[in-house]
């Protein structure tokens, strides 16, 4: 059994910095590197490709909206399908760009905060998402939640995906996040982390904050870099992976 870890990573800005990025890539199999619009500047983004290429790391756009104030997190009204997807083909552009620059190559987009919350529940902005995806590059792995209008979306594309769940966060009884304003929607004990990660893989299903259990398919497991014990939170769930014989790889090398 193989599993990939994914860690949103990138998400400083300048002379700020956000989580230990350095350590992360140490332990995740795949990146998402925020494209400059919620977080992330060109510096970033090429300190960041370089640092995954030395370590086999992947490495994915990470597209959100234009909000570095409120980190991608809020949700930006109003907006046309014609500019959803051309801001999320221009992070895509520049991602691989400044990878270009580092002799690594984008594999994959998954889109940020606010911008995934709405497209999960949102068909025109989950369409918009992947049109830009299949315009720059039909090849590029689309990662999606199961169970929401992104796998609809990705799937009437034609477009390859990846089914995400993620080790820190709480789910619904739809199988959707709990929203971060909620109490407990964040989830810190690593060591409870990490069994729950094993159980979900081995079992291709998640727990609800309820107890409920769906059945979902998963290709990859995400780590939030911006947690609070981040790190130790992904050296335990991978060290839990291993110990039960889950290997821990680039979902793009297994494909």
């Amino acid at each position: 059994m193989t599993i990939d870890l994914n860690s949103d990573l990138g998400e400083g800005f300048g002379a700020w910095d956000m989580g230990n990025d350095d350590a992360m890539l140490g332990l995740a199999s795949s990146v998402n590197v925020a494209c400059g619009f919620h977080a992330g500047d060109s510096d970033i983004m090429l300190k960041t490709a370089r640092l995954a290429k030395e370590r086999g790391v992947s490495i994915g756009a990470h597209p959100g909206y234009r909000d570095l104030h409120g980190f991608g997190r809020r949700p930006v009204p109003g907006l046309k399908s014609s500019e959803i997807e051309t801001m999320v083909a221009y992070q895509i552009g520049a991602l691989q760009a400044v990878a270009s620059l580092a002799g690594h190559k984008v594999t994959h987009v998954k889109a940020h905060g606010a911008l995934s919350n709405v497209a999960c529940a949102d068909d025109m902005t989950a369409r918009a998402i992947a049109a830009a995806i299949k315009a720059v590059d039909p090849n590029l792995y689309f990662v999606v939640l199961p169970n929401t209008a992104l796998v609809r979306a990705g799937e009437a594309a034609g477009l390859k995906l990846i089914y995400e769940v993620f080790a820190d966060r709480a789910y619904e009884d739809d199988a959707q996040l709990v929203a971060r304003s909620k109490p407990g929607s964040v989830l810190h004990d690593g060591d409870q982390i990490a069994q729950r990660v094993v159980r979900m893989v081995q079992d291709n299903a998640i727990t609800a904050a309820s107890g409920k259990i769906i059945p979902v398919k998963i290709d990859t497991v995400c780590i939030h870099g911006d947690t609070p014990g981040a790190v130790e939170i992904a050296r335990k769930v991978r060290a839990g992976l291993e110990s039960s014989g889950i290997t821990v790889a680039p979902f793009s090398s297994r494909r």
